[in-house]
C-alpha cells in the first residue's frame, strides 16, 4: 500500500460530478417535502453534510490525499415519481490530483444524512446508486458516464 506521490504534477483545474439517489415510501417522501421530518430540515442537513463530507474526505479514504477544494455544490431534490430524494454534488480544485473521491464522499454523506434524518419514520429507507457522472482535467483527461 501505498500513496500516489504527484509531488511532480502541475496544479490543473479539477471537475467531479457524482449522484446518488434515497429511495424510500411515498408517505416519509410526502413528510420530507412537507418539512414535517422530526429533526429538521432534511434537504438543507443533507446539503450541509454533502459540504462537510468533501471536506473530510482524506480522512476517510486513507490514501486519499487531501486537496485544496475551490468548491463543492451539492443539490438535493425530491422525485415523486421515482419515489426517491436525488443527490447531486459537483466538486472543484486546482490541485495536482483528483476530485472524484470528494464527490463521492460529498454525495454519500448526503445520502446517509436523509436516511438518518428519516429512519425513525421508517426502517426500509434505501441508499443506492451512487456513482461518478463526470470528471475533467488532470492527465487522464475528461470522462462522462
Amino acid at each position: 500500500m501505498k500513496m500516489i506521490d504527484v509531488g511532480d504534477k502541475a496544479p490543473t483545474r479539477r471537475v467531479a460530478v457524482a449522484s446518488g439517489l434515497v429511495r424510500m415510501s411515498p408517505e416519509t417522501l410526502r413528510l420530507v417535502d412537507e418539512g414535517r421530518i422530526e429533526k429538521g430540515d432534511v434537504l438543507a442537513t443533507a446539503r450541509l453534510a454533502a459540504i462537510l463530507g468533501a471536506k473530510r474526505t482524506p480522512d476517510l479514504v486513507p490514501l486519499c490525499h487531501p486537496i485544496a477544494l475551490t468548491k463543492v455544490e451539492p443539490e438535493l431534490w425530491i422525485d415523486r415519481d421515482a419515489g426517491v430524494v436525488r443527490v447531486q454534488v459537483r466538486a472543484e480544485t486546482v490541485d495536482r490530483t483528483g476530485v472524484e473521491m470528494e464527490a463521492l464522499t460529498a454525495v454519500s454523506a448526503a445520502c446517509l444524512t436523509v436516511y438518518d434524518m428519516c429512519k425513525s419514520v421508517e426502517a426500509g429507507i434505501e441508499v443506492d446508486a451512487v456513482r461518478l457522472e463526470s470528471k475533467s482535467g488532470g492527465k487522464s483527461g475528461d470522462w462522462r458516464r
